[in-house]
């Protein structure tokens, strides 16, 4: 009998981040969680909207990620919004610190998956925050294409 593939766990994605942010460059990075914070995520139980990375001494870390305590791991639970490090080469590091210096930018995560080996992955994005009026334009297209649909779809 062949052994069936278990579903795949969800991806979590962070919507505010592509509104509020006008996306540079995308960098996958690996995350380091401990058990129970594997755990929480495979349930999707994780909430990026108010994430950042940061790079301190040369390593980068997701700050304000907030992944829920695994309610079976008792008192080996994790700190729910501690900082987690990220995996970077070190080439990759170097290159992001002369990126983020530049006047405006800053690195936000657009999305938490494990890839196809079980590894957990940050999808990293170099990013430039968008002015209220870049924002109007986004809605502005957004509604224009769903009343196409609409108007095609029938």
């Amino acid at each position: 009998m062949v052994k069936q593939a278990s579903p795949a766990p969800p991806r979590i994605i962070n919507k505010k981040a592509r509104f509020n942010y006008e996306i540079i460059e995308r960098v996958e990075a690996g995350i380091v969680l401990c058990g129970s914070e594997v755990k929480s995520v495979r349930n999707g139980q994780v909430s990026l909207e108010e994430a950042f990375a940061r790079i301190d001494d040369g390593e980068v870390f997701l700050h304000g990620c907030h992944i829920s305590p695994y309610e079976q791991a008792g008192s080996q639970n994790h700190e729910p919004a501690r900082p987690r490090k990220l995996l970077l080469h070190r080439r990759e590091i170097r290159r992001l610190i002369g990126r983020v210096r530049e006047k405006g930018q800053t690195l936000v995560p657009l999305g938490l998956y494990f890839n196809s080996r079980g590894l957990a992955k940050v999808d990293l994005a170099l990013a430039k925050g968008k002015r209220s009026y870049d924002k109007r334009e986004t809605i502005r297209k957004r509604d224009q294409e769903r009343d196409l649909a609409r108007a095609l779809g029938g």
